[in-house]
């Protein structure tokens, strides 16, 4: 059966924190542990391979120093006064006894030192059984002046290293040859002192470009086979200059040198995988203590669909979480709010297809009634009554007609157009307008602007709205407050600004609205006006609410008793 990959969207909020945790704690450790590691090894790599080549280095150095003791050894010894024995044959065998004492002298440096004449036949030797006999033929390797005195190096053969240095009378006359095997084993000891384990060295000759190796320790072919690390020994220049053209390389294995860094690894993984447990022990109860007020919130919204009378859970557990439980709260007041709207729209729904239906029934035969109204009361021979009927013809169609253009604008009201208004403008224009109209009734009508914190009187306080239907609020809210006064009433236009918003207040000393009658006051067709079809409010309140804003009644503070509408709008709009 196939694995599905796991997807985000199936994790739970407990797992993606859990998950969420473990990165936040692991991730960076594991970065910095890769990069530690990289650094460590190539660090220790680079030291490892300083070591091999200070070795290396040390090791070449005390080859050279070992050659060159031998052929001063060789060159010096060739001219010594007792060197002339060999034109008599060493009869006397002084020779050969200084010979005997020079090896047991250098105890093994060297395995043979005699000396042959001009016949190649062996005059004295540190090995009696040797005098006398011709001597073995040695294959020439290198000749150079070492001193101002030449030296020859023969082929090496069976760990020996034979060096020849020739014998001259006063007359600078070749008179025999010295010739010292110096035993090559030295060399070896030296390359073995180098090592340690998992590593193998080598004294490379340079021939022809092509490097052979004239000595070496156990391992060194397989370790080289393997292509492991191998470093080379630097000249030192500084020293005396080198006679030979040799180097000293050491090999090692890998897995050896990076033995100590493979233990780090170890270690490191050790620590990621405590770490995650210790991360996983710690993220569970934070996860917890996150996802369980979520968990009453989902609850809460399950019960809320079945009763809106659920009450909202204790906010608790980390800051954010309880924003959340707060907004969360403030929807559900706004899904209670919203569900009055759609209440109220239904009914507007209900008052646009009642306008639809009347709108062209009823207008017609009301244009028809006005007209011939009109041309009635034009008659010259029509008595009072007659005019006064024909009047009130008129005034009622004009009313019937209004109604019904009312009804045609709350069922269908227009989108708001946002353009900057200075409210301060707005509400002088439309006190204004109705100055007269309070006038009639002796009900006084004032126009209160807040000062700002410099006592000056702010002349605008612009607003992004429709200007033509914020006007038509501000005017139903000051019409409703004028009828719904006695003679002698009172009403005070205020306006004050925050940072966000600005607030305009219509307040009268009525008789104000109850509390019964606030959650019905701006539902259609609620009226406390003998006469009024109670459509004012309810378009004003959704127009406000089409500008994002909010209409409310509170309680005058002009008296003990009156209304108090706050219409409260944002200064700019969140549209595009």
């Amino acid at each position: 059966m196939p694995i599905k990959p796991l997807h985000l969207k199936s994790l739970s909020v407990k797992q993606l924190l859990l998950v969420s945790f473990l990165l936040t704690a692991l991730l960076p450790m594991l970065i910095v542990t890769l990069l530690a590691f990289y650094q460590a090894s190539t660090v220790l790599r680079e030291e490892i391979e300083r070591d091999m080549q200070a070795r290396a280095t040390a090791a070449l150095s005390e080859i050279d120093n070992m050659m060159f003791e031998r052929l001063q050894n060789a060159a010096s010894w060739s001219r010594l006064e007792i060197m002339h024995e060999v034109v008599v044959g060493d009869v006397d065998k002084r020779l050969s006894n200084f010979l005997s004492e020079l090896q047991v002298s250098y105890r093994g440096i060297y395995q043979v030192l005699y000396v042959v004449n001009n016949q190649n036949i062996v005059v004295a030797s540190s090995r009696s059984s040797e005098i006398g006999l011709p001597a073995s033929t040695n294959v020439p390797w290198m000749q150079f002046q070492f001193a101002n005195h030449p030296v020859l190096l023969a082929e090496l053969t069976h760990q020996r290293l034979p060096i020849a240095s020739d014998i001259r009378d006063v007359n600078q006359q070749k008179i025999g040859t010295l010739w010292v095997l110096f035993d090559w084993k030295y060399i070896e000891s030296i390359l073995d002192n180098t090592g340690n384990q998992g590593s193998a060295a080598a004294l490379l000759d340079e021939n022809s470009g092509r490097f052979q190796a004239l000595a070496q320790t156990q391992g060194w072919k397989k370790i080289t086979a393997a292509h492991d690390i191998e470093v080379r020994s630097i000249a030192n220049h500084l020293a005396t200059p080198p006679i030979f053209n040799w180097q000293v390389a050491i090999t090692q294995y890998r897995s050896v040198v990076m033995a100590p860094v493979h233990r780090m690894g170890y270690i490191f993984i050790f620590l990621l995988i405590v770490t995650a447990l210790l991360a996983t022990l710690l993220a569970a109860p934070l996860a917890r203590s996150i996802t369980k007020p979520l968990a009453r919130l989902t609850d809460y919204a399950n019960r809320f669909m079945r009763s809106s009378q659920a009450a909202l859970p204790s906010a608790d557990g980390p800051s954010e979480v309880r924003a959340l439980s707060g907004a969360f709260g403030k929807m559900m007041d706004d899904l209670t709010l919203s569900k009055e709207n759609l209440t109220r729209a239904a009914k507007l729904a209900v008052a646009g297809e009642m306008a639809a239906a009347m709108s062209h029934e009823i207008r017609t035969p009301l244009g028809i009634l006005r007209s011939s109204a009109q041309v009635l009361a034009r008659e010259k021979n029509l008595s009072t009554e007659g005019l006064e009927v024909a009047s009130f013809i008129t005034t009622e169609t004009e009313r019937l007609n209004k109604l019904v253009s009312t009804l045609v604008d709350s069922a269908r009201p227009r989108h708001p157009e946002f353009v900057m208004h200075n409210m301060v403008g707005l509400l002088e224009h439309a006190v204004a307008m109705l100055r007269m109209q309070a006038n009639k009734k002796d009900i006084s009508l004032e126009l209160v602007i807040n000062e700002l914190a410099e006592n000056t009187v702010p002349k605008a306080l612009f607003v992004e709205c429709d200007g033509e239907q914020i006007t038509q609020v501000i005017l139903n809210l000051l019409l409703n407050a004028i009828q719904v006064l006695p003679t002698g009433g009172k009403v005070v236009v205020s306006i004050f600004e925050s940072a966000e918003s600005v607030t305009v207040s219509v307040a009268d000393n009525g008789a104000g609205v109850s509390e019964a009658q606030k959650a019905q006051i701006f539902d259609p067709f609620f009226t406390q006006r003998p006469g009024g079809i109670g459509l004012g409010l309810a378009v004003s309140k959704q127009i406000v609410t089409a500008h994002f804003g909010s209409l409310t009644v509170e309680e005058s503070t002009l008296a003990s008793s009156g209304a108090d509408f706050r219409m409260k709008l944002p200064k700019r709009q969140l549209h595009e």
